[in-house]
């Protein structure tokens, strides 16, 4: 990833505080040729996908199709799953979106939005936005 993507990914991470983290687990994305069986690539992937995910973990799957939440229903969500003592596991797909296991052993299927992000962006922006739930659930001035 670019520095800057880096960068502003741990800078939101660094401002959550407990009970809240942030742990970002990278699963390698197989190379996509111009003879590439973008099925199996997708199989493949999310099969990793699935095997980062931490025992006990809430998987929540990040697709354009999901439920549309503004921020203030993030928050609710999030002390939610505080409240609960529940980890989560964001699931964000490839190029092409997760592979159907994946969606269907997600619990909550979320849209960060209707457009399509590049991959680095998807990572800031879940970031600031789970930093943004928990200002506003720790009454932080951050969120006006």
């Amino acid at each position: 990833m670019p520095d800057w993507v880096n960068a502003a990914f741990d800078e939101y991470r660094r401002r959550l505080r407990p009970p809240v983290s942030l742990e970002l687990v990278e699963v390698e994305a197989r190379r996509r040729g111009r003879n590439a069986d973008v099925a199996r690539i997708i199989e493949d992937e999310g099969a990793a996908v699935l095997a980062a995910v931490p025992g006990g973990a809430l998987p929540v799957a990040l697709d354009r199709g999901g439920r549309d939440v503004d921020t203030r229903e993030l928050a609710g969500l999030l002390q939610g799953w505080v409240d609960d003592a529940q980890d989560v596991a964001f699931l964000v797909g490839g190029p092409e979106g997760l592979s159907a296991p994946c969606l269907s052993a997600s619990r909550l299927t979320l849209s960060l939005s209707r457009l399509t992000f590049a991959h680095p962006l998807v990572r800031v922006v879940l970031a600031e936005q789970l930093y943004r739930a928990f200002s506003i659930n720790h009454g932080l001035p951050y969120h006006r």
